[in-house]
């Protein structure tokens, strides 16, 4: 969430910077709210103000023992006025929260100008990609050996853009997995954590999955107990929804299943690591605090229909490790750095090359204020393809949070600068060694880093 000093009185420069990235702020619908807020604003003040006043001359009354009985009715007046104030207040204030949750970051001043992901700088490469003297086979086919990458089953158990993983196979995937934890924690300094797969609604609100991305999650909701159905507290067996979903079934279904108790299947362990510090007060000396987790990630791909179907490129349930970084305002973009560096080594660990893209202003994600791509380089489709995305988000999820640190220099509270990046994504790994690493014969050739977790394996067949 954008500082609200910045809506009040920068409104014009704020929109001209949030345009860069696509986004219209609703400059009339703020103008006309803001005006709303500060004509309640003054008018509460000014009835507190009587109500002090008034107060005085009560106290002063029966001091000298006059009658006070016009006075303290004036007060009663008042009293009521107050309370209707700062109801209406409080409405005002929530449609400006609702919409600055619609808002995105602003892009740093570093970030190039682009609509889209044409307008991507490169930043470097890494490693040469490999020539073939036979024909290259996609990870598909690859894993096709034995069933060891089995979308049919997929499909069969849960539907669309689900793999099941046989073998050595689903033994290489796991080693990846675990080669990353132990680099980030033994060589990058993280400190491990397995978080929760299911997280409420405020902490996807905190990180900005909600209420932005909606469509793109996974939700479970509890049904109400019978206890609750019989005692008629149900709210999805009221009248009034029955009613009012015969008028508009969409926006009523919403409105009762975001009324029940439940939980979100988290999209990336960034959600779960980031909320740890919500409502926190952090030590300086224990910034940066810096996190990593390998964990399963849920994700709808709303609009995404028709894109990388064909294997594991694109699916609604996989696996990542996630690097989080709680800074310091002062350190973040140097910690921004650090991180995407940390992601690189493991490509480079792996033998795979790779190039570094910093993202223009139009191709960011909602929450960031600089992102850096990694792509790596997939054979089969001759170009490089994503496969972390490290992200300094300033103090925009912080303020969403209210997480913050103690600045030794004031004593006071201030918000942290979080980051978050993959490192990397556990699937696209595992299709990239598959690809690069490949043999005429269809056997694919385990990266010396992994033999390790591989029983000291060379090669599967």
């Amino acid at each position: 969430m954008l500082d609200p000093a910045l809506l009040r009185g920068h409104l014009a420069e704020t929109a001209k910077r949030l345009a860069t990235r696509g986004y219209n702020l609703p400059l009339a619908a703020i103008e006309a709210i803001e005006a709303q807020r500060k004509r309640a604003q003054t008018e509460t003040q000014e009835l507190q103000n009587r109500r002090n006043t008034i107060s005085k001359q009560i106290g002063i009354a029966k001091g000298k023992r006059e009658d006070a009985s016009m006075l303290l009715d004036g007060v009663t007046g008042i009293g009521d006025k107050l309370k209707a104030n700062e109801q209406q207040l409080g409405e005002i204030q929530a449609k400006l929260a609702d919409i600055a949750l619609g808002i995105p970051n602003l892009p740093h001043e570093s970030v190039p100008l682009g609509d889209d992901e044409r307008g991507n700088v490169e930043q470097h490469r890494w490693g040469t990609p490999r020539t073939f003297d036979f024909t290259v086979k996609d990870h598909v086919e690859l894993g096709a050996h034995k069933g060891w990458l089995d979308g049919e089953t997929g499909s069969k158990l849960s539907g669309a853009r689900f793999t099941v993983l046989r073998g050595e196979l689903a033994r290489l995937h796991r080693a990846l997995a675990q080669f990353m934890l132990d680099l980030h924690t033994t060589e990058h300094g993280y400190l491990e954590c397995n978080v929760p797969l299911l997280v409420n609604a405020d902490s996807m609100q905190g990180t900005g999955q909600l209420p932005k991305f909606q469509q793109d999650l996974f939700c479970t909701f509890q049904l109400p107990s019978q206890e609750e159905v019989d005692l008629g507290a149900s709210r999805l067996a009221s009248v009034e929804d029955f009613l009012a979903l015969e008028k508009d079934p969409a926006s009523t279904l919403r409105k009762i299943l975001n009324s029940h108790r439940g939980h979100y299947l988290i999209p990336t362990a960034e959600v779960s690591l980031t909320n740890i510090v919500r409502d926190e007060i952090v030590e300086a000396d224990a910034l940066p605090l810096r996190m990593v987790a390998h964990s399963l990630c849920f994700r709808a791909e709303a609009g995404s229909h028709g894109r990388d179907t064909r294997g594991m490129i694109r699916q609604h349930q996989f696996e990542k490790v996630e690097l989080v970084s709680i800074a310091k305002p002062a350190e973040s973009f140097a910690e921004h750095e650090r991180m995407t560096r940390c992601a690189e080594v493991v490509l480079e660990k792996l033998g795979l090359p790779y190039r570094r893209v910093l993202l223009c202003t139009g191709d960011m994600g909602f929450t960031a204020t600089k992102t850096y791509d990694l792509e790596v380089w997939l054979p089969s489709q001759n170009t490089y393809r994503e496969i972390s995305s490290c992200s300094n988000c300033t103090d925009f999820q912080a303020r969403r949070m209210q997480a913050r640190w103690r600045n030794p220099e004031t004593g006071k509270p201030e918000l942290v600068h979080t980051l978050n990046g993959s490192g990397v994504a556990v699937g696209r790994a595992l299709i990239a060694v598959m690809e690069n690493y490949q043999q005429a014969d269809g056997s694919i050739t385990v990266p010396a880093v992994l033999r390790p977790y591989m029983g000291s394996a060379e090669r599967i067949a």
